[in-house]
């Protein structure tokens, strides 16, 4: 038995008898693409995890076929000349989701199918604790392939994971990663068979669940400390930055590009 939180909307959440917090991402027509609402949801239920004392384990997974495919490209298309100031609202969002996510005192597990991408997709899946994949997912920073630059804090957490070459490979040239790949460079904690996602992350929580939860809170606290200053003094820098760069002809047209399915050209203006 267990509660049922959020039960409808862009973002549901459910909490079982354990004190297991289950966050799915459900806007699967987008491919869980992260709009303003989304996001504001997204912070509503993680902040409603905060509100629970006993809470253990907080698990996100993505609804549909892919765990996140970013920002969404065809809203933020949609805004014109006002994309800069939507964008502004967006990352703050979701800056604020990220620092609540690194925050909570229960681990964080992401369980991860499909696509992840961008600042809501591969940046949530740096801000994890523990990350499951399965083994067709896929992993793209890509924020620059659109004429951006990476938020969710991942210019401090990505090097923190694979270290400073391989993140300015990744956030420069836009790779897209096999899950053995992410694995390889250190994104992830367990790559299983596609069918083996949902009971491997389980096998986790379980663990998770039955540890210690005020030395599993410290010791999560501790670790992420060595960084939370510096993520938490980045965020606002990336925040400013995403903005000021969606209002550039080169941002529109590669947030064209990705609606057209074609190569974008870069103009540099």
């Amino acid at each position: 038995m267990g509660e049922q939180v959020v039960g409808s909307g862009p973002v549901l959440l459910d909490v079982d008898d354990r004190g297991v917090a289950r966050l799915r991402l459900n806007r699967p027509e987008a491919s869980n693409g992260l709009d303003v609402e989304l996001l504001r949801a997204f912070h509503d239920a993680v902040m409603a995890c905060h509100a629970r004392p006993g809470l253990r384990v907080l698990v996100i997974t993505g609804e549909g076929k892919h765990f996140c495919a970013g920002g969404d490209v065809k809203t933020f298309a949609s805004k014109g000349t006002g994309l800069p100031d939507y964008l502004r609202e967006a990352t703050s969002r979701l800056q604020m989701v990220v620092q609540a996510l690194l925050a909570l005192p229960a681990p964080v597990v992401a369980s991860v199918h499909g696509f992840a991408a961008g600042g809501g997709g591969f940046g949530l899946v740096c801000a994890a604790d523990l990350v499951v994949a399965a083994e067709s997912a896929q992993f793209l920073g890509g924020a620059t392939r659109v004429g951006m630059a990476p938020d969710a804090g991942a210019t401090v957490t990505l090097p923190a994971l694979v270290g400073l070459r391989k993140a300015m490979e990744i956030a420069l040239t836009n790779p897209v990663l096999s899950a053995a790949e992410a694995l390889d460079a250190g994104i992830l904690t367990a790559v299983v068979p596609d069918d083996e996602l949902a009971a491997r992350t389980e096998e986790l929580v379980e663990k998770l669940a039955a540890g210690a939860p005020q030395a599993l809170a410290a010791t999560k606290r501790l670790l992420w400390s060595g960084l939370g200053a510096r993520v938490e003094a980045q965020l606002p820098e990336e925040a400013r930055t995403v903005s000021e760069l969606s209002g550039t002809a080169d941002a529109r047209e590669g947030l064209d590009a990705v609606i057209e399915r074609r190569a974008p050209r870069f103009s540099g203006e």
